[in-house]
């Protein structure tokens, strides 16, 4: 009975080991599924919906672009302007992106630069829903919808 309890106490440690490793490490593997979902993409904006329930879509899906770095750097074009950021992704479809730098060209009549600028920076959450990217969560509302680039239109 004494030689059990002793094993006991000597295999408890090593399950709790084992148990925080699996732990840790399926935490780790969701985190790099949600940014391998987005990493190394490249995406066209098909519409934006306004919180006020208003769509607005581009005369070229091409002049409004992100590309999702494996590198964890994001670039995007917008009109005329470019920018670029850094970017993480959670398993649960949060997305944050860090300061911003853009250029700050005045762009033409019929640009969605401005709406977009203004909506963009404030996206925290994504999600791919029949092959299309959702970006979404700003305080007022609305989403983006993109589709992706093919490999040759970057």
């Amino acid at each position: 009975m004494k030689t059990n309890a002793i094993r006991m106490l000597m295999v408890l440690p090593s399950v709790a080991v084992v148990s925080v490793c699996l732990t840790s490490f399926v935490a780790e593997a969701q985190k790099s599924s949600a940014s391998g979902a987005l990493s190394g993409t490249s995406w066209q904006l098909v519409k934006f919906q306004g919180p006020d329930e208003r769509t607005f879509a581009p005369d070229d899906k091409s002049k409004y672009t992100i590309t999702f770095g494996a590198n964890g750097r994001v670039t995007i074009r917008v009109d005329c302007n470019r920018g670029s950021s850094t970017w993480k992704a959670t398993a649960k479809g949060e997305l944050q992106f860090g300061s911003w730098s853009r250029t700050t060209a005045k762009c033409g009549a019929g640009s969605l630069h401005d709406q977009i600028v203004t909506e963009g920076a404030a996206v925290t959450s994504f999600v791919i829903k029949d092959g299309h990217l959702f970006l979404s969560g700003m305080a007022a509302g609305g989403y983006y919808e993109l589709e992706p680039i093919a490999s040759g239109k970057r």
